[in-house]
């Protein structure tokens, strides 16, 4: 049997780990890092750079280098190169695959068996993407586990004693806070909330922002439409915000930045932490509704917390430590390496679901309510959020109209009163209703969220008992044929990958003596 990884797909960075002696250990990549970058670019010559090479070429390749594509997972956002155009799920199984091959490198042994992370607040599409994007890149997915439980999971295995914890996740590109209560031999999620659009690129993008501003008033120059200048300005305000974590001013200094016609224009900026802070007071600002919300939906109060562990990267920033002591009278722990910890519980997990770990029961819960829509714009909630999975609920409804021999079933998930209000999941029809007058018709509609969190809903005509049934997939997510398509191209690059590889490396050795 291969070796099970635990892989934390992230916005910024990925890192994936192993079991080794009953411990999760991380697994380096080729270039000896402990996380890699979460970037693909595309050469001219056809070759696919991914991690920190694809990092650095970044400025010079703009147009055809991606990050952050997380945030686009489940979405029907395209990435085009070429006249190819390739989808979340595609750019993410890049990641995957060198993820996958560099853990195979170090282990010595096929890898083929995955339990991939997602943010505690993806939706139903999000999750079914990177579900996804791991079967394109060859890894047979056992689970998707949300990134604060995995966290919980890293923090409190062989940790005897009880306790309630909360798990603040701001990452690259979304922020979560869970709940849970940890036993011995129990991990429970209680509640979770988040934001899917918050995260350290949105503290870039303040930086960003503020130097795109000061050049403009100091050359009269508007930098906005140059792509090539936003990728020095973008990396140039991660730099900046990394230094500030640790110093109380930093000094960002590009010179080249822009060429007017008398000559080039530089950009050099003092920035102070201070005026950090006030540039992204806001967003901090934003994780204190979902941090209540969570603590109200597990009902207890903060004093009832035995700590908060920090995940993500960006929860070095002060502060947001900072905002997680006042909103919580605790002191963050320090217990658990914030970029490391996520890859490490869901390692953890596949030795649950492997039998290599006894003992361990792990109950996360679904994110959002899920319902269907019913006459008058009507969000008709089925299953309510923070409801434990896998779970199964079902309700009855009838008909609008007289003789109605159909129906459109709308599912929805979000907290909105309206059903206009929350997001479609998808839509599906039950056709042969028996023709009787509006309201007497029974039809039985039934959600049912696996392990993963992934909706399954059907509906029922209990006169007839004709049936019909749906897996949702968002508009914005692979059909089948899609995604065997997908697989096929994947494998065909790694063929042709590894020609060039051996190809070079004769070429390399003609000159040896």
């Amino acid at each position: 049997m291969s070796k099970l990884i635990g892989i934390d797909l992230g916005t910024t960075n990925s890192c994936v780990s192993f079991m080794e002696n009953g411990r999760a250990t991380i697994i380096p990549n080729a270039e000896g890092s402990r996380t890699t970058p979460s970037v693909v670019a595309f050469l001219k010559d056809g070759t696919r750079l991914i991690g920190s090479a694809a990092k650095r070429q970044a400025v010079t390749n703009a147009a055809r280098t991606f990050s952050s594509v997380k945030r686009d997972m489940g979405s029907d956002t395209r990435y085009t190169v070429d006249g190819k155009s390739w989808s979340p799920q595609e750019i993410s199984a890049m990641i995957l695959r060198k993820l996958k091959e560099d853990a195979e490198a170090f282990i010595g042994e096929t890898v083929t068996d995955a339990v991939i992370t997602v943010p505690a607040y993806f939706s139903d599409a999000q999750r079914q993407a990177t579900k996804d994007a791991g079967l394109i890149a060859g890894l047979n997915v056992l689970r998707i586990i949300n990134e604060p439980t995995s966290a919980a999971l890293a923090y409190g295995y062989n940790k005897g004693e009880p306790r309630k914890v909360m798990v603040y996740d701001l990452g690259g590109g979304t922020f979560d806070v869970s709940i849970l209560d940890i036993n011995s031999d129990t991990i429970e999620v209680l509640a979770t909330a988040g934001n899917n659009h918050l995260g350290g690129d949105d503290f870039d993008q303040c930086i960003v922002g503020f130097l795109l501003d000061r050049f403009r008033k100091e050359h009269h120059m508007d930098l906005s439409g140059d792509p090539v200048a936003l990728q020095r300005l973008s990396e140039a305000a991660e730099k900046a915000k990394i230094e500030l974590s640790s110093l109380q001013k930093t000094d960002i200094s590009l010179p080249f930045l822009a060429q007017a016609s008398d000559g080039p224009r530089h950009l050099e900026v003092e920035l102070t932490r201070a005026r950090f802070d006030e540039l992204t007071g806001h967003l901090v600002s934003a994780t204190r509704g979902p941090v209540m919300q969570a603590m109200e939906d597990a009902g207890i109060s903060a004093s009832q917390l035995s700590g908060v562990l920090l995940v993500g990267g960006s929860t070095r920033i002060p502060a947001v430590q900072e905002q997680v002591r006042r909103l919580t009278g605790k002191e963050p722990s320090r217990d658990i390496n914030p970029d490391e910890c996520v890859a490490m519980g869901a390692c953890l997990q596949g030795g649950v679901l492997t039998g290599a770990i006894h003992s361990m029961v792990l109950i996360d819960v679904t994110p959002l309510s899920l319902g269907i829509e019913t006459m008058g714009d009507v969000f008709a909630r089925i299953i309510d959020r923070n409801t434990p999975l896998p779970c199964q609920h079902s309700q009855v409804f009838t008909t609008a109209a007289n003789f109605q021999t159909s129906v459109e079933i709308n599912v929805l998930q979000g907290e909105n009163e309206t059903a206009s209000g929350n997001k479609s999941l998808g839509k599906f029809k039950l056709d042969g209703i028996r023709r009787a007058l509006r309201g007497i018709p029974q039809i039985e509609v039934t959600f049912n969220i696996d392990t993963n969190g992934i909706v399954h809903v059907s509906a029922k005509d209990l006169a007839t008992n004709r049936s019909q049934n749906i897996t949702i997939s968002g508009s914005g997510n692979m059909s089948p044929s899609e995604i065997e398509q997908a697989i096929r191209d994947a494998e065909r690059y790694a063929r042709e990958s590894e020609k060039r590889k051996s190809a070079e490396a004769r070429d390399d050795g003609a000159y040896d003596v």
